[in-house]
């Protein structure tokens, strides 16, 4: 029984047949930082790298119920959410994370493939923003993801940061906004927390792309939360994971 009393995070989200993005990603990101997973899958993709082809989502009661199930198994130290796909799971998820405040929760609102196809239904976003942000210890959108939670579009940093803003007097606690989309020479990440100043995360941009890298930085930053490291210090170790895996990359290719 020595297993429950190791930290693990609570990996919600999608399976994703190529391995490049969703809970396969997510999996391999915690596990790499040493904190174990348990898992409550929302819905089944079949997808390659270049395009998602099927899309099966599962109940919204039976995701509820894998969630508790593995609360009940384990010492869960946080949760990481991703793709969701309904309204139905969006709220059935909020209910479990209201029954269980004591348990950090990073929300990767996932809104689309990177090939473009719609992995939350239109209609589940006012439900994400009225249901879950609340509940959540982070929410890390990127610019196209916070245009749409936030219904405008931002030109600049502080637009989007005006964007943010709003989605933390709507309720959320705290966002990354994630700077990856951007064109700037350096990739900057910002945190949003209401009660203090934005706070910049910043790499070099490599000329080089992956898929996952979304995945992979809530992921990790979940994994540091639930190692009882503090908001601040779990994304900037989050970030450098990141960074680190696309220099890897980068360096194969060069």
């Amino acid at each position: 029984m020595a297993l429950r009393r190791e930290p693990h995070v609570l990996v919600v989200g999608g399976s994703d047949s190529s391995g490049g993005a969703g809970i396969a990603r997510d999996i391999e990101t915690i596990s790499s930082i040493g904190v174990r997973t348990c898992l409550a899958v929302t819905a089944l993709t079949v997808q390659t790298h270049e395009a998602v082809t099927e899309i099966h989502h599962m109940q919204a009661s039976l995701v509820a119920d894998q969630m508790c199930a593995a609360l009940q198994a384990n010492q869960v130290a946080a949760i990481k959410i991703g793709m969701l796909a309904t309204a139905e799971i969006v709220v059935a998820v909020a209910a479990v994370l209201r029954e269980n405040p004591q348990v950090p929760a990073v929300l990767d609102p996932v809104l689309a493939s990177t090939s473009g196809r719609a992995l939350l239904e239109a209609g589940a976003i006012a439900a994400m923003k009225r249901d879950l942000l609340p509940l959540c210890r982070l929410v890390t959108p990127n610019l196209i993801e916070l245009s749409i939670l936030a219904a405008k579009q931002a030109t600049d940093e502080d637009g989007a940061i005006r964007q943010g803003k709003e989605l933390l007097a709507a309720g959320a606690k705290a966002l990354l906004i994630k700077g990856g989309h951007a064109a700037e020479p350096r990739s900057t990440d910002i945190l949003l927390c209401s009660d203090q100043e934005p706070i910049r995360f910043e790499t070099p941009r490599l000329a080089v792309s992956m898929r996952g890298t979304g995945c992979m930085l809530a992921s990790a930053i979940a994994a540091h939360l639930a190692n009882a490291s503090s908001l601040e210090d779990s994304v900037r170790k989050g970030k450098l994971f990141v960074f680190e895996k696309l220099q890897k990359k980068f360096s194969r290719r060069h």
